[in-house]
């Protein structure tokens, strides 16, 4: 069985998110898209406190300038489209408000009938977590097994009740509901993190960085799965940051998703190889307009399935 596909939808400031969110939505569906995913950044500082993924010196993209909003994009997609699931990769959850979240998510659900998939993870930077954040940096594992806790109380049966340090439910009726199970999958890389999706979640997001790398993380994660007594199988939706450059990318330095479509695809078939069940392919950074980026995920569509993947 082929791996199903994702897209990424428009966010950066190159595009007119109003007009083309919907419009690449609908095209992504109608090309055989399964899933369309949005990511989250809220500010762009400069300068900023660190570099991009908290590593020192690495400078943050351009096309973090300026991110659309991802529950306002994901609505835009909602109403232009009746089948592809609508997925987060990922929302920082400590810069949500629990409750708030959890009611977003459920009404988006039941808005789109049942497609919405809950990427959450506790992000990096220190700057957004300085603007945003609903409690310290040091305590985002926390902010996120709280935000996990509400979620499922919020989506479940009514009355609604819930004890938390930064959320209080007093029973209630909480509407509308998810029209099924919400799914939660986290982007967990470290022996903690792993824990809490085994024990916590539905499933797993990893960013593609190597095929052999991902062989040996997959491998841990149904070992540990094994070992904490999961029944319920792990579910895996695979992040590619892609940067399409027109021509193959000659030289050794050529990192994992970069170059011509060929060459993408030919990284699609080797992580998909690994066993994932979904790969998110996001082509948006160095599209110029929304027509370019239709036109390469409609290429890059027809070429990965075309390749077997």
């Amino acid at each position: 069985m082929a791996v199903q596909l994702g897209l990424s939808l428009p966010q950066m400031r190159q595009y007119a998110i109003g007009r083309d969110v919907p419009d690449v939505a609908r095209a992504a569906e109608e090309t055989g898209y399964q899933s369309l995913w949005v990511f989250e950044r809220i500010l762009f500082p400069e300068p900023a406190t660190q570099g991009l993924y908290g590593i020192p010196g690495l400078p943050w993209p351009d096309q973090y300038r300026s991110v659309a909003d991802p529950l306002v994009t994901l609505a835009l997609a909602a109403g232009a489209t009746r089948r592809a699931r609508l997925g987060t990769s990922v929302l920082v959850a400590p810069l949500h408000v629990p409750f708030q979240l959890a009611r977003q998510l459920a009404s988006l659900d039941a808005a789109s009938g049942g497609r919405v998939v809950a990427g959450l993870g506790t992000g990096w930077s220190l700057d957004e977590y300085a603007a945003a954040a609903v409690a310290p940096f040091e305590r985002r594992g926390k902010v996120l097994d709280e935000l996990i806790d509400v979620c499922r109380a919020v989506w479940g049966p009514d009355p609604v009740a819930y004890e938390g340090e930064l959320t209080t439910i007093a029973p209630s009726e909480v509407g509308p509901k998810p029209k099924g199970p919400l799914p939660i999958l986290l982007p967990a890389n470290s022996p903690r993190a792993l824990r809490r999706l085994v024990d916590r979640a539905d499933g797993w997001m990893p960013v593609g960085t190597g095929a052999e790398r991902l062989a040996k993380q997959w491998k841990r994660l149904r070992e540990l799965a094994a070992e904490r007594g999961r029944e319920e199988p792990v579910q895996s939706v695979l992040r590619v940051n892609t940067e399409h450059t027109g021509a193959p990318y000659e030289g050794p330095d050529r990192r994992p998703f970069q170059g011509s479509v060929a060459q993408i695809v030919e990284d699609l078939a080797a992580h998909a190889a690994v066993g994932v069940a979904e790969i998110l392919i996001d082509l948006q950074g160095r599209a110029r307009d929304a027509e370019e980026l239709k036109d390469l995920a409609a290429e890059v569509y027809a070429t990965a399935r075309a390749a077997g993947v």
